[in-house]
């Protein structure tokens, strides 16, 4: 099938109302019944489950059985990142005024979720702007580069910039670079930086997966390691 084939195809499954309310629902990546899915789009089971069955013969829904009941979850990552994509756009009016109101962010994605192969979230996007701020990164907005401050502090973490051009099968050729997130959070690290700070949160506990899922849990702990990273001193007083 070629592109615009596959577009026209895609783009007449998400068009219906009620079929993107469930693609967006299953956003977190958490399976869910057809009678919950029902209940967030306000259809009668039967409905749900013919919407459901489209979306999943059309490739864009994985089926999981568990017991007698079918559970739904986004088919691929790609279908996921289609989704976020579509959310994210305002489209302007004639007037050039933004139509609609930003898409919101689930709850249970809101703190920290898996974006690609990196962190994304509150937290991703709280510790790139630090970064920013105590010369880690400098340069091009879009792209930053490490400085040597940086180079040197990052070292002191666990992550070695150096051979992270080297390292093969990470996201995107350049070694950092700007993730957008939804338009009610800023943008946080992707590329292979933002990888590897990913793989040393998960090694060290600070980040938890959730049953295949794309939210993350950050216990206690995780929230105050990452957030002394690049985080100024704290000023003595008296």
């Amino acid at each position: 099938m070629n592109a615009v084939n596959s577009i026209t195809q895609v783009a007449s499954m998400m068009a219906d109302r009620k079929r993107s309310a469930m693609l967006w629902a299953l956003i977190d990546g958490i399976p869910r019944a057809a009678d919950e899915l029902a209940v967030t789009t306000g259809l009668s089971t039967s409905s749900a489950c013919m919407h459901l069955s489209l979306l999943a013969t059309a490739g864009l829904l994985r089926i999981e059985v568990r017991g007698r009941k079918r559970h739904f979850r986004l088919a691929t990552p790609e279908v996921g990142a289609a989704v976020e994509a579509l959310a994210s756009i305002q489209l302007e009016s004639r007037t050039g005024e933004r139509q609609g109101t930003p898409s919101q962010i689930p709850l249970s994605m809101r703190k920290a979720r898996l974006c690609s192969d990196h962190l994304g979230g509150e937290i991703a996007a709280e510790l790139l702007q630090r970064m920013l701020a105590a010369g880690w990164l400098d340069g091009d907005p879009q792209r930053p580069s490490v400085t040597p401050e940086g180079k040197a502090q990052l070292e002191a973490v666990g992550v070695f910039t150096d051979a992270l051009a080297l390292a093969p099968g990470l996201s995107r050729g350049h070694a950092i670079c700007h993730c957008s997130e939804w338009s009610d959070q800023g943008p946080h690290l992707g590329g292979s930086l933002g990888h590897a700070l990913l793989k040393l949160f998960v090694q060290s506990g600070w980040v938890q997966e959730q049953d295949g899922g794309r939210a993350l849990r950050v216990p206690p702990v995780g929230v105050r390691l990452i957030g002394a990273i690049a985080r100024p001193p704290a000023r003595q007083t008296g």
